[in-house]
């Protein structure tokens, strides 16, 4: 079957390439979907079509044997502004996507790529207008952290990559243990406020009483044990970036403050009066379905929609399963260099990690290995070690008797809290999000059996009036009084 002939007014698409079989079957794909196109194995031939005045697009891979293809793209734009150069390489990490954006790509493929994709990009590149930026790209090392060339999460670092270099807001989505802080921080420190602080806070850890406190500061004697004037989670990320771990946990009050901060750009610290500006970027995240939190009333949906202008969904890591071998060598690294015994897997092993479905996802993965760099004899770790490993943290909690009364069906609550983090523990400050708990359907029970009289509901409770006042307002409960 011979290739489609383009017409003389065909767009010419520039494949630079050195592998000669990449170059055939890219040139076949282009010619049938209409593109004249010219090939070239070096970065020193791509220069001289450049400076030829050939080509619409450039498709253009990062290593060739005289040159690096990131490292000259900078230049060629330079040469011919508006040039649209779509960047494909086999090095798939995050830090070649970022590199390729910010030194003026396109767009950004990895290898292999799926030839649709890349027609599609290249009839992207033709319609587009405007003239691409120059922009040096900052140093980027190796150790972002975030590893992965299974497509889910090349996608990921595709996303981050066109990102980082806005302040748009990002909401991070994924189940727990993904990595979602990790992610969070890449997008900080390879963004233009890479400078200035990252403060991570996470909501399902903080007192319902005291969230407005820890994210916009008080003043002195703003409240009981206000001693002192302290600054909030936004003042101290001043021109940073501030994340919300846990957004779906904010109790709805704090909901509609950070909402009008989000508006105005502004907020006061409690208990104080002079206005301060937000000068930072947000970037939320959740394991939970915020739509169905919408639907039940737990969530604004303004805020939402706020929160979500760029949403960034984490794939759980069973759907990422060709990067398991490579996250668990990884782990074993870091484990000896923070002083456990070297360790590697063998087939056996590399097999057993393979064949689980790691509800837990990385935090899990990691978790694992680092046990197994810590108790294995040896300098190998074998399948057998792997499954005993695995079995310790599938293990069921120990069985909670049937409740009979209060303490038991709190103990038997709390245990299966407990069972859902599996080898982790949960968030801190778990004493006072129990204590919340149980306080605010006891409270309401108490005012509901007194028809709302909080002399008598005081004295149901065994405390006195002001101590109940106090405690309605700290839990948001409406009293007539």
């Amino acid at each position: 079957m011979s290739d489609f002939e383009p017409s003389a007014s065909a767009p010419t698409v520039i494949v630079a390439d050195d592998d000669a079989a990449i170059r055939t079957v890219v040139r076949r794909a282009l010619t049938r979907a209409g593109y004249a196109v010219r090939g070239t194995e070096t970065a020193a031939g791509l220069a001289r079509l450049i400076d030829d005045g050939v080509g619409d697009v450039v498709i253009s891979d990062v290593m060739f044997p005289d040159g690096n293809g990131l490292d000259g793209l900078p230049g060629l734009l330079a040469r011919r502004p508006g040039l649209k150069v779509i960047v494909v390489s086999a090095q798939n990490t995050l830090s070649t996507a970022v590199r390729a954006t910010e030194a003026g790509a396109f767009d950004y493929l990895p290898k292999p790529f799926d030839l649709d994709e890349l027609v599609r990009a290249v009839a992207s590149a033709v319609d587009a207008n405007g003239t691409t930026v120059d922009v040096s790209p900052p140093h980027l090392g190796d150790d972002l952290q975030l590893i992965g060339r299974s497509p889910a999460m090349q996608d990921v670092f595709r996303t981050i990559a066109r990102i980082v270099p806005t302040t748009l807001t990002v909401m991070i989505l994924g189940e727990s243990g993904t990595g979602k802080e990790l992610v969070a921080r890449a997008v900080h420190d390879l963004g233009p406020r890479r400078a200035a602080p990252f403060v991570a806070v996470n909501m399902a850890a903080i007192p319902r009483e005291l969230i407005e406190s820890e994210l916009f500061g008080h003043e002195r004697g703003a409240f009981t044990g206000a001693a002192a004037r302290a600054s909030g989670r936004f003042e101290q990320a001043e021109r940073g970036t501030l994340f919300l771990d846990e957004i779906g946990d904010m109790p709805l009050d704090a909901q509609t403050r950070l909402l009008r901060v989000l508006q105005s750009g502004e907020f006061t610290a409690v208990g104080g009066a002079r206005v301060q500006r937000a000068d930072v970027r947000i970037i939320a995240a959740t394991n939970q379905d915020l739509r169905r939190l919408i639907d039940i009333g737990r969530f604004r949906e303004d805020l939402y929609y706020r929160l979500n202008v760029v949403p960034l969904r984490l794939p759980p890591l069973r759907a990422r399963a060709d990067d398991i071998p490579a996250l668990a060598r990884h782990f074993l690294d870091r484990a000896a260099a923070e002083g456990l015994p070297r360790k590697v897997l063998d087939q056996s092993a590399a097999d057993a990690i393979a064949r689980h479905d790691w509800p837990g996802n990385v935090r899990e993965l990691e978790n694992l290995m680092r046990r197994l760099a810590a108790l294995t004899r040896g300098d190998t770790i074998d399948g057998d070690a792997v499954r005993g490993g695995l079995d310790r943290i599938a293990a069921p909690p120990p069985p909670v008797a049937a409740a009979t009364d209060l303490s038991g069906a709190v103990a038997g609550h709390l245990a299966a809290y407990l069972a859902r983090f599996g080898d982790d523990l949960p968030p801190d400050g778990w004493y006072d999000r129990v204590l919340a708990e149980i306080e605010r359907p006891l409270l309401q029970l108490s005012l509901a059996a007194t028809a709302g009289n909080q002399i008598r509901a005081a004295r149901l409770l065994g405390i006195n009036r002001n101590t109940l006042r106090k405690k309605l307002l700290e839990r948001g409960i409406v009293s007539r009084g």
